[in-house]
């Protein structure tokens, strides 16, 4: 691994489902061919499913190969000794944590939910939990977000929509803006309306139970599977609706719209340069709004909307520029423990 290291830009990696559109390519310029596709893979470690670099020196080599290479210079020290506690199933270890991802929902999403650690780790094979956070970067006029159960809704009253056809009915909705972000912690039951176009950040988990699919077909003409028994036992049925979470002013045009355990990500507004990093934590950088140079970026280019850069943890410092007005760049990160 070349010294010092730079920002590591990857190939995005399409997925083409039945709720995708045209806007990663219309809207974001992403190389997605003729068809449609729903979400773009910008940072994953997951299995056989590897970002690889695409610029500089490192170019070809899959995150996996870094993190096996020197994982503490890629993670920090102390990410590096949590992913690869014992606490964590041996199949899931020495992994990068996070996935972030951008998704275009041309229809709706199913309603879904997706387990926490301890039941990701039961699964055969074993899976993290799945908590995540969504940045709406375009909304069309009346697009929903489902997120969380109604007040008064438990397993039994849940259940019983669920079996008369009536999922929809039980759940909590809003209509949301662009620039909401959205906390939906593992258990929460949710969908993404039709018309929304997200930057979704995860935890490097492929874990889906669906428990409603709006009565839709494949292009087989075929149903997608339900879990339904799966949804239920994966449900936190005490927490209720959720709205956009409230976005607060940390300095001068930044904001912290997520802060757990999981993930940190706050959204800065650039009108002058800014550094990031150079503290022995990893950053990703993903770009919501205009373009923007990073010091030491091999692409030579700007990262421009809808492209991500991760900034290793034993990266000095890099310097973010302006190169257009209303630049808009959040920041994610996972925090000490």
């Amino acid at each position: 691994m070349p010294n010092p290291l730079y920002p590591l830009r990857f190939e995005p990696l399409f997925r083409r489902y039945i709720w995708g559109g045209r806007r990663l390519a219309t809207v974001l310029d992403k190389p997605i061919g003729d068809d449609s596709a729903a979400e773009s893979w910008e940072i994953v470690d997951h299995g056989q499913t590897q970002s690889i670099v695409k610029f500089g020196p490192l170019s070809g080599q899959t995150l996996r190969q870094l993190i096996e290479t020197d994982g503490a210079a890629i993670l920090g020290p102390d990410v590096l000794a949590a992913v690869s506690s014992d606490s964590v199933p041996e199949y899931l270890q020495n992994r990068f944590p996070l996935l972030l991802k951008f998704l275009d929902a041309n229809r709706h999403l199913s309603i879904q939910v997706h387990p926490d650690d301890q039941f990701g780790s039961t699964l055969s094979p074993p899976d993290l939990g799945k908590t995540e956070a969504w940045y709406v970067m375009a909304a069309e006029p009346g697009s929903k977000i489902y997120a969380g159960l109604k007040k008064g809704v438990d397993q039994q009253s849940f259940s019983a929509a669920v079996e008369q056809g009536q999922t929809e009915s039980v759940m909590h909705s809003f209509q949301p803006k662009v620039g909401d972000c959205v906390f939906i912690p593992a258990g929460t039951m949710h969908a993404i309306g039709e018309g929304l176009l997200i930057a979704e950040i995860q935890q490097a988990s492929d874990t889906t139970f669906r428990v409603y699919d709006w009565g839709r077909v494949g292009d087989d003409g075929k149903s997608r599977p339900l879990h339904i028994q799966q949804s239920i036992a994966a449900t936190d049925f005490g927490r209720g609706p959720v709205n956009a979470a409230p976005a607060v002013e940390v300095e001068s045009g930044v904001v912290e719209l997520v802060s757990c355990e999981k993930f940190v990500m706050k959204r800065h507004e650039l009108s002058q340069a800014k550094s990031f990093g150079g503290d022995g934590r990893f950053r990703i950088l993903a770009v919501v709004g205009g373009d923007v140079v990073l010091s030491g970026d091999p692409a030579d280019a700007p990262l421009k909307r809808g492209q991500t850069a991760l900034l290793p943890a034993k990266l000095e410092a890099v310097k973010a520029t302006p190169a257009s007005s209303g630049v808009l760049v959040l920041e994610i990160f996972v925090p000490p423990t």
